[in-house]
This record gives C-alpha cells, structure tokens and sequence, in this order.
C-alpha cells in the first residue's frame, strides 16, 4: 500500500555520504510506490533559532513564555508560515526519517531548531490542552513512524558497549524517546554508518545496500519497544512501578525486554 515519507535532512555538502544516503532513500521509497516529501533544511535556510519573531502576535506582550505562546500562536492559527508548512508535512506523513551527520554527540542544531520551532505546543506537546495525558506513545503523531539515519566520522569500535563515545542508541535517546516518542511516534532501531570521513567506493556501496534493506522495512520493521506512559508500567507521578524492571535503572529501563546490550543497526 502507498504511503507518505517526509525526509528531513541537515548535511550542506553535496557530495557528502549523507546528501548521498538522501538521494538513495527518495529513489527507493518511490521505487516502492511511496510519494516523497522533502525538507532541506540547509536549502531552506530553516531558522533554527526559537525565540520571540515566532511570535508576531503574542497573547502576552510583558513577559515571552515559549509554552503559552506557541499554544496561543497554533490554536489561533497565528504561527510563522514556515512553522505551519513542515507541520503539514508531519501531519501528512505515514512516516518521518531524519538523516544527518553526528555532531558533536547530537544533530546538528539547524534540525534540532527544526523540532523546537514545529514541535508547537498544542501538536507534540500539550495535546488536546490535555496537559500530559497524551505524550510517551500517545499524542498527534500516534501511528505514525520516526527513523534516525546518522553517519559519524568515528570508527564503530569508538561507540561499542565498552567504547568511549557509548552506543549510538543511547546517545541519541534524547531523540528518539523524547522528541519523537513522546509527541507518539513509533521509533525504529538508528540506521547508523560509523567512519563516514573515510569511506572508499566499497564502503559507500555497502553503506548503500544496508540503508536500502532498511527503507524495505520502513513499515513492517518492529519498532523500539520504548515503555508506552499509559499502559500501566507507570505510577502516577511517572516513575516505574517497583515491579517493572526490578532493580534497574537509567535509560534502559524505559525500554521493553532489553538491557544495556541494545544498540541501533550498523552497515
């Protein structure tokens, strides 16, 4: 069955690996039948910076709360016009991939600058003017799925279990438990190429190859079995209940049967 695809992508040259990967998940979505959206955020000279000019008409003109304004900017369809346009792409898609290099542990802050401006109150968080009642699994973005694609100039080994950077998955927990599972996304395993800087023909090809099995899977592949904050695993005040991964605890806990084993897929 036909789906949408939003690509949203933060790498400014173009004969990168991951300006690579972009033209490599286009072709195949639409190989399959999927229609392809598309946001560059470099291209678009996306401001990353959230601050008061998101807010031409603000309800409260003495004092700037991000929170309350952008409730009041998206329940009164006063948002900037590039805010309200990638929120139509979010709400039009079957599915999100992010694809961009590692910076310095994180995306690069024109992407992360992309989720503070689209993320409005009301829409990722705030649902419903419910408070918290619909977030970790619930929320506007429910049924739909997110996918990480990065590319790091470190070796593999640098983000092994015992390695210095840590694994992938949990450095970018962050994102994928909070920025997207929160507002309800169904989060799959990082796609990760490690050593991008430093890639012949052959490793780009098998990068390549790898990246393709994954966009194959966009829909059937299980997602990360991240604790859901309404099917009772938690209290009242969001901690787990002490009978839920006894003795365990820190990010790992907050995933279903796993450990500290888990990592995101490799090439």
């Amino acid at each position: 069955m036909s789906k949408t695809v939003l690509i949203i992508h933060a790498q400014p040259e173009p004969t990168s690996l991951t300006r690579h990967l972009v033209g490599v998940s286009r072709q195949s979505l639409q190989a399959q039948g999927h229609t392809v959206l598309g946001s560059d955020l470099y291209a678009m000279r996306w401001k990353a910076v959230f601050d008061a000019d998101d807010f031409p008409q603000r309800s409260d003109p003495e004092r700037l709360s991000f929170g309350a304004e952008s409730g009041h900017a998206y329940a009164t369809g006063q948002q900037t016009t590039d805010v309200a346009a990638e929120q139509r792409k979010v709400l039009r898609a079957d599915a999100v991939i992010f694809q961009f290099p590692l910076w310095w542990f994180g995306m690069p802050a024109i992407m992360k600058g992309w989720i503070d401006r689209v993320w409005a109150a009301g829409l990722a968080h705030q649902y419903k003017n419910a408070g918290n009642a619909y977030r970790y699994g619930a929320g506007a973005f429910q049924g739909k799925r997110a996918l990480l694609a990065v590319s790091t100039g470190g070796p593999e080994t640098d983000y092994g279990q015992r390695g210095i950077n840590g694994p992938i998955e949990q450095l970018l927990f962050p994102v994928t438990h909070g920025s997207l599972h929160f507002p309800g996304f169904d989060v799959l395993p990082t796609f990760t190429v490690y050593g991008a800087g430093r890639m012949d023909a052959d490793h780009v090809a098998r990068a390549e190859a790898a990246w393709r099995l994954r966009l194959d899977g966009l829909f059937t592949d299980a997602p990360i079995p991240f604790r859901a904050q309404n099917n009772g695993d938690y209290t009242n005040r969001n901690e787990l209940k002490p009978e839920i991964a006894p003795g365990q605890t820190g990010l790992m806990a907050h995933i279903e049967n796993t450990n500290d084993d888990m990592v995101g897929t490799t090439t």
